[in-house]
């Protein structure tokens, strides 16, 4: 497998009033093409810090971040921005959808950023959402769904624009066991058809679905980082 995502002595402070406070203190780390990792920690200890620069979603006070091989460290917001919308999928706790629109729109959101024809959009969105099971509730609000039916519509958004990441932070979280399982096996599939899932969490039981996990604690990594 190539390497997919390559860190090397990241670390990220943040400033409150005079004080910098560290939330990475030096994180190298090696993600291969393909794999599914969890990365799990404790509350506090870094975990969502690193996914949102995993994300492109922010950056680093200093080090390196190789995505694809291409030196992302300090990049501009737009070219962030770019890199998100063609290579990263989003999956969160609570789901972020848009109460406004049903879920056929939801999934197509991101596709209206890729400057796709709209019989594009809603044939690509009507494909990923029968994949997850929702091709019958096309014209559904999110609140006349169940939470994990409102996750898997998260998933679907996610994979729409077909991404090489699948990032998650912790997707089961707001879900009861039975709708968790069901999101976990999803997101499996999407592993074993090809996506590189890196899953945020601190239920060892849920991390456990995962190929590797990587443990994190006061913003090192303390052990997984090998595969």
């Amino acid at each position: 497998m190539s390497v997919l995502i390559n860190i090397q002595d990241l670390k990220k402070e943040y400033k409150m009033g005079k004080i910098r406070v560290p939330a990475l203190n030096g994180i190298d780390i090696e993600i291969f093409d393909g794999e599914f990792v969890g990365i799990m920690g404790p509350s506090g200890s870094g975990k969502s810090t690193l996914m949102h620069i995993l994300g492109c979603l922010d950056t680093a006070s200093s080090g390196k971040y190789s995505l694809s091989k291409q030196n992302v460290s300090n990049l501009r917001k737009n070219k962030l921005s770019a890199i998100r919308n063609k290579q990263i999928g989003f999956v969160f706790q609570t789901f972020n959808l848009l109460p406004h629109l049903n879920i056929q729109k939801n999934v197509e959101l991101p596709l209206m950023y890729g400057g796709y024809s709209s019989r594009k959009r809603a044939k690509k969105a009507i494909k990923v959402l029968e994949e997850v099971g929702l091709g019958n509730r096309l014209r559904h609000k999110p609140s006349e769904l169940s939470g994990g039916q409102r996750q898997r519509v998260a998933i679907a958004r996610a994979i729409v624009n077909d991404p090489s990441i699948i990032l998650a932070d912790e997707p089961t979280g707001n879900l009861d066991t039975n709708s968790g399982n069901d999101i976990l096996s999803i997101f499996s599939e999407l592993n074993e058809q090809g996506h590189t899932v890196i899953m945020v969490t601190h239920d060892p039981v849920v991390a456990k679905k995962a190929n590797r996990i990587i443990h994190i604690v006061d913003g090192l990594i303390k052990d997984g980082n090998n595969s």
